[in-house]
């Protein structure tokens, strides 16, 4: 015992609550450390730890739902936390601290958890007002003060200095503010850690295709100065300068050491305290450094998932410990910059020697995935393999689905498979018969197999998890970056059905309950809002799988509007602006035209609006006509000319029914024997508005012909002799089929009974985004299951189907015509909060024949945008 702990129990004293020193102190309390030792941490910032990894988020969710700990303490009595207090003294030969309130504390043990700082390049002007750099929440409040639009309601420009990971995040966060948003990064790709070339040049092309500009390989040379000490623009060398506002440094980051050289320390030549592989100072054995402050082997780890591998190992190190040793770090990254998937693991440029690279590149699509293969070595018993490849690393752009199998792979070294392509080209399945070895790393951030996770599952094991949520629970994986919870979701199926045990269906980790259980329960208690659903039961604030679905299920049964009161937060981007969103920003709009019927005036209506409006016109397969282009705010201005013609929102945009396609049947073709043209009308004037689980289509023909593809529908009515044949369960789209003939030869009000009940019976019963054709055939007995209730009612629920129906038409009312007379709904139809009223000037067309479209990556660059003579809302183009 030392003789600082002299009548009193040894104290630890943790230096920094970030990530990494929240992950001790958690790791300390659930392993029992806090049993013989008392911890103090110190933080610098006024806040506790919150979630730095997805800091840009703090714009959508506040500060509250970042924070790891929202009640500033934690619950162990023996843990003091101290926020707003720097050490800003280390004297090691009395173990004693300085504080920034000029107190003093000793310590047994020293944790150093201070982390990094943002490197700022030493360029002239990097003190003027309107400078930031881009590393805490408070640093993201000054920011969205700064870009906020004058009182003229000037867009701001801002510029980040930096194409790395943090730099694009910073960037994300000047877009969202509605800034215009400059990056500029010294190397000649955007993220040149992580990215070859062509992987970096295709991310170029995704974040210019949203309104930013991307410049690489241009190195800053000063802030300009606009003569009063604020920002007025970056200096490029070699280039012309950028006019600017703001400008935000995010070039990298540097080891938080001052301290520790303070107190001779002994530090990397790049910075970060010398540790041991136990993560203990070479120089003090009482100080320890975890996280980005620390260097083990002389390397600073800038991830958080080596930060909290280290800090376990530290813990287990003062328990005393032998088996934890840090000898190096998975430094693979997946992530989405500005709505982009992108992930690089393992070697990603292919420096281990006779490594072959497989590349699969998708310009249009914007789609870049390589992986990088080597040859395998010789089996355990030294047979040689040939032609046998491992996985060595990857690059993913675009679409970064296959991460989760293909990080696991590099660390397992397990075999490829002969056909390795199948791994990243679009919708293979190849990848899906691949099992992962036990030993196999699935979550990185948190150290956790595969043998971790069937542990954890294990139906005879004492303590055995039953779902998703409480294997991430016990186990910590998918909790931090999440991009490993697909892969986890599916180890925990695959095993529970190996063993027989049913798998949890559960609809997300906040709801114990499936969709169908969630209209149940919504249905006998009469559920309004979210909030009562969620609180009755469910657990937490919801996901964007949840508050959807439940979303869906109240339209469903009430058929209130979708953007009520606390409902239109629960949608999605399409929903919530009741249009469709485009590939450049703009939104479509799609007026119902029922049958594909329309008089000359309402042609001209549509022409004149898409004319007035510079719209591009379509006509689609559904037999109506699309205007794209449209501007969120334009969208108001557009629906009142709209609806004043007597059109109504077509819902293009929700998952409800979309149209009923059909022939002109008997009253002008000669092969029609019934009016497949009414039919098709008084279809899609019932059902419209109708919210489901999936999207719906219908079709009507007019005779045996089948001109309307009715058979290519959820549902489709073919006309005969007799009177209709209804086919249900068919749809197009990647995996097209057929539907089945559920009844033949019924008139028109059975018809219409049979259609109403198959409805509403797909409506309580499907599952999330399941199409009629899906959930038909998970049915136990399929179509013959839905026969049995639909047609011969053999659960009695054939009455309350229908009247359910009957309710969803007595109630059913336009969505526009409400939007339109309610000025709070219209509120929401604004390009920038900061400044409504102001089009988004980074949307821009060319034309091509005769029409516009949007600029694409690979056109000719546009002329500058005039921000003072940019579109008045509602003008023409």
């Amino acid at each position: 015992m030392s003789p600082t702990t002299e009548g009193r129990r040894p104290r630890i004293v943790v230096v920094g609550h970030g990530m990494v020193g929240h992950r001790f102190v958690a790791a300390a309390i659930e392993r029992g450390l806090t049993e013989t030792h008392d911890v103090v941490v110190y933080g610098a910032e006024p806040r506790a730890a919150y979630d730095r990894v997805a800091l840009t988020s703090f714009f959508e969710v506040g500060a509250e739902a970042l924070s790891f700990l929202p009640g500033a303490a934690y619950d162990d009595p023996r843990v003091a936390l101290h926020l707003g207090t720097e050490v800003v003294g280390l004297d090691r030969a009395t173990r004693t601290l300085a504080l920034s309130d000029g107190g003093t504390t000793t310590y047994d043990e020293l944790v150093l958890a201070t982390g990094a700082a943002p490197f700022v390049p030493p360029v002239p002007g990097k003190e003027l007002d309107g400078c930031f750099v881009y590393r805490t929440i408070e640093d993201l409040e000054a920011i969205r003060d700064a870009v906020a639009p004058g009182p003229d309601g000037a867009r701001r420009r801002g510029i980040v200095i930096g194409g790395g990971l943090l730099g694009l995040e910073a960037a994300n966060a000047l877009h969202q503010l509605g800034a215009e948003t400059y990056v500029v990064e010294m190397a000649p790709r955007l993220m040149p850690v992580q990215l070859d070339e062509v992987g970096g040049a295709t991310l170029v092309r995704h974040v210019e295709k949203l309104g930013l500009t991307v410049h690489c390989g241009v190195a800053s040379t000063e802030v300009l100065d606009d003569g009063t000490g604020r920002v007025a623009g970056l200096g490029l060398r070699d280039a012309d300068p950028i006019a600017a506002d703001v400008v935000v440094f995010s070039a990298g980051i540097r080891p938080r050491d001052a301290l520790a050289r303070a107190a001779e320390l002994e530090v990397a030549p790049r910075g970060g305290v010398l540790v041991d592989e136990q993560l203990r100072s070479v120089t003090d054995p009482h100080v320890w450094a975890i996280g980005e402050c620390a260097a083990p082997a002389g390397v600073m780890y800038g991830l958080v998932a080596p930060g909290y591998a280290m800090a376990e190992i530290v813990v287990d190190t003062l328990l005393g410990g032998t088996a934890g040793a840090f000898t190096g770090a998975d430094m693979s990254t997946k992530l989405k910059l500005l709505g982009v998937d992108v992930a690089s693991f393992g070697d990603a440029f292919a420096t281990t020697p006779d490594a072959l690279e497989l590349v699969f590149a998708d310009a249009v699509a914007g789609l870049y995935k390589k992986l990088v293969v080597g040859p395998a070595g010789p089996a355990e018993d030294g047979t040689p393999r040939e032609d046998a490849y491992v996985l060595l690393g990857g690059v993913l752009v675009g679409d970064a689905s296959a991460y989760g199998l293909l990080r696991p792979m590099v660390a397992s070294g397990m075999l490829l498979p002969d056909n390795p392509e199948e791994l990243i080209l679009p919708e293979s399945r190849g990848a899906l018969q691949l099992g992962l070895p036990d030993e196999a790393v699935v979550c990185s951030c948190n150290n956790v197999s595969k043998r971790d996770l069937l542990d954890a599952v294990d139906v005879d094991g004492e303590h055995a998890c039953a779902d998703l949520a409480t294997v991430k629970t016990c186990t910590s994986a998918g909790t931090t970056c999440g991009s490993c919870v697909p892969t986890v979701k599916g180890i925990i199926e695959d095993y529970f059905a190996s063993v027989g045990k049913e798998v949890d269906r559960s609809l997300c980790e906040h709801f114990a309950l499936t969709r169908q259980e969630l209209f149940d329960v919504v249905a006998v208690h009469g559920y309004r809002t979210f909030t009562e659903v969620v609180e009755a039961h469910g657990t937490g604030r919801g996901c964007d799988i949840c508050k959807p679905t439940v979303a869906s299920v109240l339209a469903s049964q009430f058929n209130g509007h979708v953007l009520e009161g606390e409902t239109g937060a629960l949608q999605d981007t399409n929903d919530a602006y009741l249009a469709n969103i485009q590939r450049n920003g703009t939104y479509s709009v799609v007026p119902r035209i029922p049958g594909g019927e329309i008089t000359p005036e309402k042609l001209i209506v549509i022409g004149e609006v898409a004319r007035d409006f510079g719209l591009y016109t379509k006509i689609t397969g559904g037999q109506r006509i699309d205007l794209f282009g449209a501007r969120m705010e334009e969208l108001p201005a557009i629906w009142t000319r709209l609806v004043d013609a007597g059109f109504e929102s077509g819902h293009a945009y929700g998952k409800s029914l979309r149209t009923v396609k059909s022939c002109v049947g008997s009253t002008w073709c000669r092969y029609g024997v019934q009016d497949s043209v009414q039919l098709a009308i008084d279809l899609e004037l019932r059902y419209r508005g109708l919210r489901s689980p999936h999207k719906l289509k219908g079709g009507v023909s007019g005779c045996a012909r089948e001109c309307a593809e009715a058979r290519g529908k959820d549902f489709g009515v073919i006309a005969t002799e007799k009177g209709w044949n209804l086919y249900v369960g068919g749809n197009g789209g990647a995996t097209p089929r057929h539907a089945e003939l559920l009844v033949g030869d019924v008139d028109t009000p059975t018809l219409l009974r049979y259609l109403d009940r198959f409805l509403m019976y797909y409506i309580r019963t499907a599952d999330r985004l399941q199409r009629t054709a899906a959930w038909v055939e998970s049915l136990d007995g399929g179509l013959e299951r839905v026969r049995a209730v639909v047609v011969d009612d053999a659960l009695g629920l054939g009455s309350e189907l229908e009247a359910a129906m009957e309710r969803h038409v007595e109630t059913y009312a336009d969505e526009w015509r409400a939007t339109l007379e309610d000025p709070e709904k219209l509120s929401r139809f604004v390009s920038f909060v900061n400044a409504p009223g102001t089009p988004d000037p980074t949307i821009t067309f060319t034309t091509e024949r005769g029409q516009i479209r949007p600029v694409l990556a690979d056109d000719p660059a546009p002329a500058p945008v005039d921000l003072g003579a940019t579109i008045p809302v509602g003008a023409p183009r």
